[in-house]
């Protein structure tokens, strides 16, 4: 990771701010993004990396953020596309607004994101997109988030075929339950989270896992070992769905 350049997408908190962290401190030229511009401020600070501000539910800021990018003359390594949310609802119960916008930030985001920065990113580079188990593990209230990031993994497939020839790389990793905001974020209670968490203690792994049990396979896709692969899928899911 030394003297590479990477953005991180939604790196203020979860596994996008434990995977910048640990980038800084392998001597990668990291970036950071947010829609709250103290929280970025704040994270950035706090790691010593840069920071900009970009919803990824507003193609107009994430065009304005690819044209910051290039006036400060910055050349990206890496891109990890980890900005997204999760409404859990009954199939019967999901609103179409909840729905819109689920699609508007796990799907369309990362997608206007990867266009948008795709001709500042460098021959060979690697982008990695944060999915999730949701896509082939069917959970309670989860259709439209499933969907959502079912929908990027297929665009995924096609870039390969179209960014090939400017070797750029796009792969993924599958997070299984990871205690992070987003749990909180969704509207699960504290007496909730602790249920879910508590019944990872029966995977393989033996507890819940944590944002720092994701890093390490994002970082296998971010380096040149990982020259030779295109739309790989790594499952990091503590041994649920064995």
């Amino acid at each position: 990771m030394n003297g590479k350049t990477i953005l991180v997408t939604g790196g203020t908190a979860g596994i996008g701010r434990a995977l910048a962290q640990a980038l800084s401190e392998k001597g990668a030229k990291v970036i950071i993004t947010g829609r709250d511009r103290a929280r970025v401020e704040q994270a950035a600070a706090a790691m010593g990396c840069a920071g900009y501000v970009a919803d990824s539910v507003d193609s107009a800021q994430l065009t304005q953020l690819a044209a910051a990018l290039q006036q400060d003359n910055i050349r990206l390594d890496g891109l990890v596309l980890n900005a997204g949310v999760f409404y859990p609802d009954a199939v019967t119960a999901t609103t179409e607004e909840a729905f819109d916008l689920t699609m508007a930030i796990n799907t369309k985001g990362p997608f206007i994101t990867l266009q948008q920065l795709r001709p500042l990113l460098n021959n060979p580079s690697s982008v990695v997109f944060v999915s999730s188990i949701a896509v082939t593990k069917a959970f309670p209230h989860a259709a439209v988030y499933a969907a959502s990031k079912a929908a990027f993994e297929a665009i995924v497939r096609v870039a390969n075929l179209e960014f090939a020839p400017l070797g750029i790389r796009i792969n993924s990793v599958r997070p299984g339950v990871t205690a992070t905001d987003i749990q909180g974020k969704a509207g699960m209670s504290a007496e909730q989270q602790a249920e879910l968490f508590g019944s990872m203690n029966g995977t393989v792994l033996g507890r819940v896992m944590t944002p720092d049990d994701q890093i390490g396979a994002i970082e296998f896709l971010l380096s040149d070992r990982s020259l030779a692969m295109r739309s790989a899928v790594v499952e990091v899911d503590g041994g649920f769905l064995l």
